[in-house]
């Protein structure tokens, strides 16, 4: 056949995809020259009870248990993490791949997989006796440009390895021996018979290894040329066809090379097939490679959001729509090519990726982080920390998240301060105590013992808590936005610590309560949270935990979980699960609306937070919180649109707390006196919230049920009290 006829006969078969007459009779004869075709021939022909017989000590046991049929099952494909507004966020997958039909593939890429791997693909059958034979003398005189093995056969061989799930069944789909190919040519006999010739090449175009990480066709062409498929110049499809042989020796990154005489091997055969003209080909060689590359970064390292996505991962992992088990979710995740929308908003996550990295330098001996949640939805709108993920400590990266709970990052929290202190309003309000409710506060106050009981009625010790900013006679606004400790270790007393702690639990935080617990030599280490001073935040909580919590006032007494996804698609497109918010009435909205008039206060003049430029210019409350002994700093504020808390806490190397005061955040050196809420994590608040509030539809709070009362001026210590110690800098309770 001239070559002219031959091209034209190619691109003929390559469009229309017939099955060649091959039948078992065609086989049969080609049984009759084994002698020429060599001993894996002759293996077709014995029956499968014969088979470890004939192969003897070439097969292994792995290799013999192995089925002699081939399942169809779908090749691993790349998942897709998206933002809320369908911008890509990351990858996950062992083999970055994405299947296309073959009619998106553009048919001179078909023909030149065709022309370098199996020319004669649609004239023969699972075997190629001639191609063989052809193969043999060729690598005998070391003039060889195309192997013995059909197409059929390589993607029968590709199938076993990618579908092996075990050291032993990769092994024995590697393994070099006669029984192995024997094995093969049965399943590729078997597989032919079943499938057309356009499903067998669609299969291994999206099948086979280009390199660099690039599994099928699809994923090839972007990653190399940034195009997709059915976009494939002459060249860029000669390129990537010549890859497949050996995609190490041939890579076009590393060997260039290499890349370009392979390529122009490749365009040769085609022009010796007659696809190509020579005019054709000597004006292809005559190109450079001309890559663009595309980079397919697998996880979360490298996100714009890192933190965000491997909370979303790790919130997957426990999702059971994936999978009965952690390991077969993780499976359907890095090879399901799944589609997953999160709620993250790109552009609230870059607002915060900023305003942590630019408050405290990722080796600096603290933390900062930060998380949105929107309120009435639980939608997680971003989490991000100052350290940047990595294994490089010198670097100051890690992979521990600290801005959401334990269970999706490792980190055990911090504790939040008087940040606590809304929840005991809320106590107070669902107990009916009015807003009007007024305490001579002094600087310090001796609550006895039994003062307080905890959920099953035990009573707790002796508290002596003081004051760090003003004392004297406080109301519920007054005390709230002045942050009295004094005020509140009467508020709590008289709403019931325990009502608190239900408070706080109802809004999603999670209070360690053990009375009797033992430790390993049986002696009572009793756990407990329930404890006084649990209104000023003695409990470890995470940005995340506090961010849903204060969105509960900001939606009107709703509490919803945090919801990181939106929804999971399938390879098919459909719907494996859509999310839909988690909510629960937990504040009337009278209540909610009280806190939020008495949190505003904050946001407003004479408030701490104004004081230190955290005003917003949509309508905003908020609370801060400084921890004992000031391993922590806190500011949560909210719009009716958002929740975000923001915190700094000292860390020690390993990740453990410590005290903020000594430490140098960002070059700037924190004493005693300037480790405060409002000073330090009210500004970080601001850079962020400052951006983000362009991006809101601002709305009021609703109006409460009633207004601040009229109070006595407050006033310092009175005068059978010591004087306070007042922090000039950041009047804030510790």
């Amino acid at each position: 056949m001239a070559r002219e006829d031959f091209g034209a006969s190619l691109r003929r078969l390559v469009q229309s995809g017939k099955r060649p007459r091959t039948t078992v009779g065609a086989v049969g004869s080609m049984a009759r020259l084994s002698a020429l075709a060599g001993a894996a021939v002759a293996a077709i022909l014995i029956p499968t009870t014969a088979f470890v017989v004939v192969t003897g000590n070439n097969v292994t046991n792995d290799l013999v248990n192995l089925p002699l049929k081939l399942e169809d099952r779908p090749n691993p494909q790349t998942t897709r993490l998206l933002a809320s507004n369908g911008e890509l966020m990351a990858y996950f997958y062992k083999e970055n791949r994405q299947d296309v039909p073959l009619e998106k593939i553009a048919p001179v890429m078909q023909e030149a997989i065709l022309a370098i791997e199996d020319s004669r693909f649609f004239k023969h059958g699972a075997l190629d006796l001639k191609g063989t034979i052809r193969a043999a003398v060729n690598n005998a005189s070391e003039g060889q440009t195309q192997g013995g093995s059909t197409i059929t056969q390589q993607l029968v061989k590709l199938t076993l390895l990618s579908q092996a799930t075990t050291k032993e069944e990769r092994i024995a789909a590697t393994e070099t021996s006669l029984a192995r190919k024997a094995r093969e040519l049965k399943l590729a006999i078997s597989y032919e018979r079943e499938h057309t010739k356009k499903e067998i090449l669609e299969r291994y175009l999206n099948i086979a290894y280009f390199g660099d990480g690039a599994y099928g066709i699809q994923a090839a062409a972007f990653h190399y040329f940034s195009k997709s498929p059915d976009k494939l110049t002459t060249t860029q499809a000669a390129t990537l066809a010549g890859l497949v042989k050996n995609p190490v020796e041939f890579d076009p990154r590393v060997y260039p090379e290499r890349a370009l005489q392979r390529r122009n091997t490749v365009l040769a055969v085609m022009e010796r097939l007659g696809v190509l003209t020579a005019k054709e080909v000597a004006d292809e060689s005559a190109k450079t490679l001309g890559l663009k590359i595309t980079k397919y970064p697998n996880g979360c390292v490298t996100s714009v959001a890192a933190f965000s996505c491997d909370y979303v991962r790790r919130y997957l992992l426990q999702e059971p729509a994936l999978g009965a088990t952690v390991a077969e979710r993780q499976t359907t995740l890095e090879r399901g090519g799944l589609t997953i929308k999160t709620n993250i908003d790109l552009r609230m996550q870059k607002a915060a990726n900023s305003a942590v990295r630019t408050t405290v330098n990722p080796k600096d001996k603290a933390i900062a982080g930060m998380a949105m949640v929107e309120p009435g939805t639980g939608k997680v709108r971003a989490v991000a920390q100052s350290r940047p993920m990595g294994r490089d400590k010198k670097k100051g990266q890690s992979f521990i998240n600290y801005t959401v709970p334990r269970a999706y990052g490792d980190s055990g929290g911090f504790p939040a301060g008087s940040t606590f202190k809304m929840f005991t309003v809320a106590a107070a309000l669902k107990q009916g105590i009015d807003v009007g409710k007024t305490y001579r506060s002094p600087r310090m106050i001796r609550m006895p013992a039994g003062t307080y009981f905890d959920c099953e009625g035990g009573g707790t010790g002796l508290w002596e808590p003081t004051n760090s900013t003003s004392s004297g006679k406080m109301n519920m606004y007054t005390g709230t936005r002045l942050s009295v400790n004094t005020y509140f270790a009467q508020l709590e007393r008289d709403a019931g610590l325990c009502n608190t702690v239900k408070a706080a639990e109802s809004m999603g935080i999670v209070v360690p309560f053990d009375p009797d617990n033992k430790d390993s030599k049986g002696r009572l280490r009793p756990i407990t949270n329930q404890v006084p001073s649990f209104t000023l935040g003695v409990t470890n909580v995470s940005p995340l935990d506090m961010a849903a919590a204060y969105a509960t006032p900001a939606s009107g007494g709703l509490y919803c979980k945090p919801m990181p996804v939106a929804s999971i698609i399938d390879l098919k497109g459909r719907d494996v699960k859509k999310y839909k918010p988690e909510c629960e009435r937990v504040l009337s909205k009278d209540e909610a609306a009280q806190i939020n008039d008495i949190l505003r206060g904050v946001q407003e003049p004479n408030g701490f937070g104004y004081a230190n430029g955290t005003a917003l210019q949509v309508p905003s409350a908020a609370k801060t919180g400084t921890t004992q002994e000031n391993k922590a700093v806190w500011y949560t504020g909210y719009t009716p649109e958002l929740s975000t808390a923001a915190m700094i806490a000292g860390v020690t190397s390993k990740g453990l707390p410590r005290s903020l005061a000594g430490v140098t955040i960002n070059g700037r050196f924190l004493n005693f006196l300037s480790v405060g809420g409002s000073s330090l994590a009210g500004p970080m608040w601001k850079k962020a919230m400052g951006i983000v509030q362009n991006y809101l539809e601002p709305s009021n709070f609703d109006p409460p049920p009633k207004r601040q009362p009229v109070a006595e001026k407050a006033k310092k210590a009175e005068p059978e009290e010591d004087e306070e110690t007042a922090v000039p800098e950041d009047p804030e309770d510790t």
